[in-house]
């Protein structure tokens, strides 16, 4: 299992918990990849996760530019169109962010933040 893999079921499993309901994992098209895609509610939520091991650039949340963000919601406007979910549903962007502990190699030590509404359309 790669690396990447691993923090999004970890980010899965959270959101699960969380009471949400997970519709799709990695979904891709021509015009991105979106990590993870929940209902919460009646809401759909597209869910970027982002890994970071040295705290020194910048932090896991942070990492989800201008420029990425652009391409989540492009890449949400396609799936929801593809859908028929353009006009009845509402959405929203969350990023799950991972900082690895710097004492510890295992995901216990894991400081993990859930940014609801990260950003908006």
């Amino acid at each position: 299992m790669q690396k990447g893999q691993y923090y999004e079921i970890q980010a899965g499993r959270l959101l699960q918990q969380a009471g949400l309901e997970l519709l799709e994992r990695n979904y891709r098209c021509k015009l991105g990849e979106i990590d993870i895609i929940c209902r919460d509610g009646a809401d759909i939520v597209f869910v970027e996760v982002r890994c970071r091991h040295n705290r020194h650039f910048a932090s896991a949340a942070a990492s989800v530019t201008i420029s990425k963000q652009r391409k989540l919601i492009r890449t949400a406007l396609f799936y929801l169109q593809r859908r028929g979910w353009s006009n009845n549903h509402a959405c929203r962007f969350d990023v799950v962010a991972i900082s690895k502990s710097t004492n510890s190699k295992t995901a216990d030590n894991d400081e993990i933040q859930w940014l609801k509404n990260a950003f908006v359309m």
